[in-house]
């Protein structure tokens, strides 16, 4: 661990001198991702004595309820009852996802360092609910579109990999324009 830290400029040797940018996004990377998986698992908590199909609170503004579903499957009740095999692709999709940080830490934006840390603190909140309890806690219904019941983490995993693609998309275009501006 020690060899990892200091290696990515959060250890020692970053003492003399303030912390470098890959050992900030690290930090940052780290910290988002427990962050958002923590506040997965507590408003998931919040629902441990409410009846499956419940309606706990809303409609809110005709956009959303609060409802306890216990999701077996996928969205829209794909894959139902593939709650292991599931939760391994969580699993393995979130190391690889945190390997391919590591690996990239230090000409990732800090979108692609926000966003990842986001797509791996969802899945990991997800995994946990299919590992321990067998299905998936969701509990945010929309009420004016059809769409699946979804939870804290599907919010992360999603704007995640939002924030990812917009962070490779503009820093693809920012070397695009520095290119230009050295050709000229």
């Amino acid at each position: 661990m020690r060899e990892f830290l200091d290696r990515h400029g959060v250890g020692e040797a970053a003492i003399d001198g303030p912390p470098s940018r890959s050992g900030l996004k690290t930090v940052a990377f780290i910290c988002t991702g427990i962050v958002w998986l923590l506040a997965d698992l507590y408003t998931k908590s919040l629902f441990s004595d409410v009846k499956v199909g419940q309606l706990v609170a809303g409609p809110f503004a005709g956009l959303f309820d609060i409802r306890l579903v216990h999701n077996r499957g996928a969205a829209w009740g794909m894959l139902s009852d593939s709650t292991l095999a599931l939760g391994v692709f969580s699993a393995v999709l979130c190391a690889v996802a945190f390997v391919y940080f590591l690996l990239t830490v230090k000409r990732a934006s800090w979108l692609e360092t926000i966003g990842l840390a986001l797509v791996v603190g969802g899945g990991i909140g997800n995994a946990v609910d299919r590992f321990v309890q067998g299905y998936v806690v969701d509990f945010i219904e929309a009420t004016f579109i059809d769409f699946p019941v979804f939870n804290v983490a599907d919010i992360g995993v999603t704007c995640g990999i939002v924030l990812f693609m917009l962070g490779i998309l503009l820093s693809g275009a920012h070397a695009e324009s520095a290119a230009a501006r050295t050709s000229e």
